[in-house]
């Protein structure tokens, strides 16, 4: 239970269904005691315990701090110091929310893990399990869940991915929730005042460096204080000022340049994945397949074929150019709403 409206309203709903449950805030992050947004925060720790307390279930806090920063905030570090734009929350949800939480389930002896995610999982005739969108496409949260595999599914429920996000607040004030009307979090959970500058300056200073900012020919148009301040299609805060508009189009950490330029060259027409994971255990047989590929969490899906590799790799090739693809971010692979599978970009491919 985050103490959001969602996880609220999910674990109530489970208990009205005669279920027996347990409510659990996850502590993640020893920074996060100063942060009065998301779901790290102690605000958001006695949000949750007063709607256990209402609904009338047990309710307990876990220190999952010290796997949230081996596997989240560590590699959220190192994305951005390989000039990649990293995704928190796909970490979290593979090796937090479905990993080490699973563990707490185990020694509790519980047998099903429930969260206020908007995606949908079920089970074929065969018993293989399936990741869908959620009902609601505008807060579908599938993309962000596209690491789980079929033991993680199988225990897995997802009580408001069959319903609207106003439906899920109709159910909080019906129930009498104290957050039924409390807004969405829209940031990063742990970065205080979503500055993400701020945070990566405070916490690893050394990727403070000054560098050049470039046109695609290597002229210096001006100079940045680190390539973590930027993102592949970023437009505005470049530092620069050529009289037309410009685009970041690529990162080079290395050699601590940014590159901008004209909105053209963000067409990309595919991309490598690494980190690639399948609902299934595998990807579908017989090679190459077809799939619509979203590269963003808020992005539409863009037809594509994609070439699974050896080593949890694959190859993407867009049936059009796709713009701004960037290294860091989840490719994820659906047909129709179903999730196939996904992976980190690693390189965009002209």
């Amino acid at each position: 239970m985050s103490g959001g409206v969602d996880s609220s309203v999910a674990a109530c709903l489970l208990a009205e269904q005669g279920h027996e449950v347990i409510g659990c805030h996850m502590r993640l992050l020893h920074l996060a005691e100063g942060v009065d947004h998301g779901c790290c925060g102690p605000r958001a720790r006695e949000d949750a315990r007063a709607v256990a307390e209402l609904a009338g279930f047990p309710f307990e806090v876990v220190d999952l701090t010290e796997v949230f920063e081996e596997t989240v905030l560590a590699d959220f570090f190192d994305e951005h110091a390989a000039g990649r734009t990293p995704n928190p929350c796909v970490r979290c949800n593979e090796h937090v929310k479905f990993g080490a939480f699973l563990a707490r389930a185990d020694q509790l002896g519980v047998d099903l893990v429930a969260t206020g995610h908007y995606a949908r999982a079920w089970h074929d005739p065969e018993g293989r399990w399936h990741l869908g969108r959620g009902l609601d496409r505008s807060k579908d949260q599938s993309y962000m869940l596209h690491t789980l595999g079929q033991g993680q599914l199988a225990r897995a429920r997802f009580p408001v991915g069959d319903q609207t996000k106003a439906e899920t607040r109709a159910h909080a004030t019906r129930l009498g929730l104290p957050v039924a009307d409390k807004p969405d979090s829209q940031e990063v959970c742990f970065v205080p005042g979503a500055d993400h500058a701020a945070f990566l300056e405070e916490y690893v200073p050394s990727l403070v460096r000054e560098g050049e900012v470039v046109d695609p020919g290597g002229n210096v148009l001006g100079t940045h204080r680190g390539t973590f301040r930027f993102t592949v299609g970023q437009r505005r805060g470049l530092g620069v000022s050529t009289g037309e508009r410009r685009y970041v189009v690529d990162l080079d950490p290395v050699a601590n340049r940014v590159v901008v330029g004209a909105a053209e060259l963000l067409a990309r027409r595919g991309l490598a994945a690494d980190r690639v994971s399948w609902v299934a255990g595998g990807p579908p047989e017989g090679g190459p397949f077809e799939a619509e590929v979203r590269i963003r969490y808020r992005g539409e899906g863009a037809p594509a074929v994609v070439r699974p590799l050896a080593g949890d790799r694959a190859r993407v090739e867009f049936s059009s150019p796709q713009r701004a693809v960037a290294p860091g971010q989840s490719a994820v692979f659906y047909r129709d709403d179903e999730v196939l599978g996904g992976g980190r970009i690693v390189e965009a491919l002209a």
